[in-house]
């Protein structure tokens, strides 16, 4: 058995980190009793260490209660449970209930933003929100016209509010935000409208500005020493973010920040990735556009980047990096390293130490993907941490008017924004992916503030020569690059995993479905079809000495958005509505919580 830490105990034993981070939080986090924040803790890895629910009972799983949250649209994120409380989120227009666990889920308070509806259709793949944070007896939320948010935690008054973008050049926002220390890190959406990508981090206490960090231009904007900086171990140099431009393109350049942020105490550093280049034409744009597609290490006060890494230069085919990065301490070749796992859109399960950037694993976790035969590995090399292109999918040799056809995967990646969880106990990550090939035509295309600034059109399918579906729920092997076992399914598996130490792994499915399946085998032990479609998180928490387990289902997102906004031109929803299509004949629009318990 290799040797492993909890990473969320190691954390806490630092003195230097408790007196840097917020206590209460980091505090709430330790509990497993509670669900302090979106992604289960710092570290991302959505484990809890309730064993209540376990692979043996799992099955005799029934619904406990129910709310419906009054909002049709995708529900992407999860419920938060603060001691007696539960704090519930919607898409557009992004209400907030506070419900007590104590009296049957009767609702404390409500919050219903009053937003101009204009800002929907400069939202790119439905209304979604990934939910709310908490911290210092504050419930932060980020809506969808990128105010920011502080209610107070007990009445829902408002705090503070901050305007973090301007909805008219085509900055929204879907995405929670990540309490660290005394600020909160904020990203923002937009790359399909020309916006220029940035994290922000504004003071918890009043909602001042404490940096902006852009993803790319000027090293002034981009919060980088060209000395100290790294990629792969070498220093990026003086203006890293401008010198793979044409022009003032970098100024329209996209690489936004829309995806899940995770923090390192002991370091002190925060994680996340970039998203694509604007525009997709990749003609239109020479270079490898750094800093998009781009994994991000900087410092949580400052913003200053220690290293960064490029997974996808000069990016062809829309596969954002925005997903999650996933902190473990695990042994690599006997030696026990501090890592960072991250499935991102491109279809490559990357790992990487942490604290230097240096890229130890990088291979397909989806076989049908076909665009890279493989990364260099090699230090040595000139293109080392480069994919390999194979020539026959790549949509800029192929040129603009061609349609390229039979690319895996497509743009929605091998896996889009819903999060994996990890195990401890096992070493393995749950992997929610998707299974999706795609044509891929790109055309000249001009920019307009506040206008699409997309450049291609696509058709998405199954991909070929496989079991027909469109997902697989997979488990991963991080250091080997591997996968130990895939339960294939007939949509893209959307919703987030969460993995417990009752050795059950949970997911939902676009059909609706809560799934519980054996953290080692993957057999299936329990399922039960919710009122709509899933692609919420799936979170647990106990009350009164009893776990449940909760999820969000609502039909939308990208997969779903031709259901979530009434779209049938199979080309529209940038080729999503055409590839699920199918998904109409088995569930329908909702927006409810479903929470299970094992009776008494």
């Amino acid at each position: 058995m290799r040797k492993t830490k909890y990473l969320a105990a190691a954390l806490l034993l630092s003195s230097t980190v408790m007196a840097s981070a917020n206590d209460e939080l980091m505090s709430l986090m330790d509990d497993p009793n509670q669900w302090a924040i979106q992604t289960g803790d710092y570290a991302n890895q959505r484990y809890s260490e309730l064993d209540q629910i376990n692979k043996d009972n799992v099955g005799d799983l029934q619904v406990a209660w129910t709310f419906s949250t009054g909002v049709l649209r995708g529900h992407e994120g999860s419920p938060l449970v603060i001691g007696d409380v539960m704090y519930v989120h919607t898409p557009f227009p992004n209400i907030v209930y506070a419900l007590d666990l104590t009296d049957e889920g009767k609702i404390i308070w409500k919050y219903e933003p009053k937003q101009d509806p204009d800002v929907i259709p400069v939202m790119c793949c439905d209304t979604v929100n990934r939910g709310v944070a908490y911290a210092d007896g504050k419930i932060f939320l980020h809506q969808a016209d990128t105010t920011v948010v502080a209610l107070n935690a007990d009445t829902g008054a408002v705090e503070w509010s901050v305007m973090n973008g301007d909805a008219a050049v085509g900055e929204t926002n879907t995405a929670t935000v990540l309490p660290v220390g005394d600020k909160i890190i904020v990203g923002i959406s937009g790359g399909e409208f020309g916006v220029r990508g940035s994290v922000t981090a504004y003071n918890i206490a009043d909602g001042s500005q404490a940096w902006r960090a852009y993803s790319m231009g000027p090293d002034s904007d981009i919060l980088v020493d060209p000395e100290m900086t790294t990629h792969l171990g070498t220093p990026v140099g003086v203006d890293s973010g401008l010198n793979t431009w044409e022009g003032d393109q970098w100024k329209i350049g996209g690489g936004t920040t829309w995806g899940w942020y995770s923090y390192d105490p002991d370091e002190n550093l925060v994680y996340y990735g970039t998203g694509n280049p604007s525009t997709w034409n990749p003609a239109q744009r020479p270079g490898d556009n750094r800093w998009s597609m781009t994994i991000m290490a900087r410092d949580a006060d400052t913003g200053m980047a220690k290293w960064f890494y490029q997974m996808t230069p000069h990016d062809e085919w829309d596969f954002d990096g925005i997903n999650e990065m996933i902190l473990t301490d695990q042994e690599i070749d006997g030696v026990e390293r501090k890592l960072l796992t991250h499935f991102d859109r491109n279809g490559l399960g990357y790992t990487l130490d942490r604290i230097t950037g240096e890229l130890l694993v990088a291979e397909k976790f989806d076989p049908a993907v076909n665009w890279t035969t493989g990364v260099d590995m090699d230090p040595n090399s000139d293109t080392y941490g480069r994919p390999a292109v194979v020539a026959e999918y790549s949509t800029e040799q192929n040129g603009e008017d061609v349609n390229s056809t039979g690319i895996c995967p497509a743009a929605l990646g091998s896996k889009d924004q819903q999060p994996a969880a990890y195990s401890p106990e096992t070493e393995l990550f749950y992997v929610p992916t998707n299974h999706v090939c795609m044509d891929y035509e790109p055309f000249r295309v001009s920019y307009t503030a506040g206008q699409p600034y997309v450049g291609a059109t696509l058709a998405m399918y199954p991909a070929p020569d496989s079991h027909g579906g469109m997902g697989n729920f997979i488990a991963w092997d991080n250091t080997a690059g591997e996968i130990v076992w895939s339960l294939p399914e007939q949509f893209s598996v959307w919703s987030g995993a969460l993995a417990t130490a009752g050795d059950v792994v949970f997911y939902g499915t676009l059909e609706g479905y809560l799934k519980a399946v054996d953290a080692a085998t993957g057999e299936e032990l329990y399922k039960f079809k919710t009122p709509s479609g899933i692609i919420g998180n799936v979170m647990t928490y106990t009350q009164g000495g009893k776990q449940y387990v909760a999820i969000l289902s609502g039909i939308g997102g990208w997969a779903g958005i031709g259901l979530a906004a009434g779209l049938t031109n199979p080309n529209d929803g940038l080729g999503a509505v055409g590839g699920y299509a199918a998904l109409s004949d088995y569930t329908a629009l909702g927006g409810q919580m479903t929470v299970f318990a094992l009776p008494d």
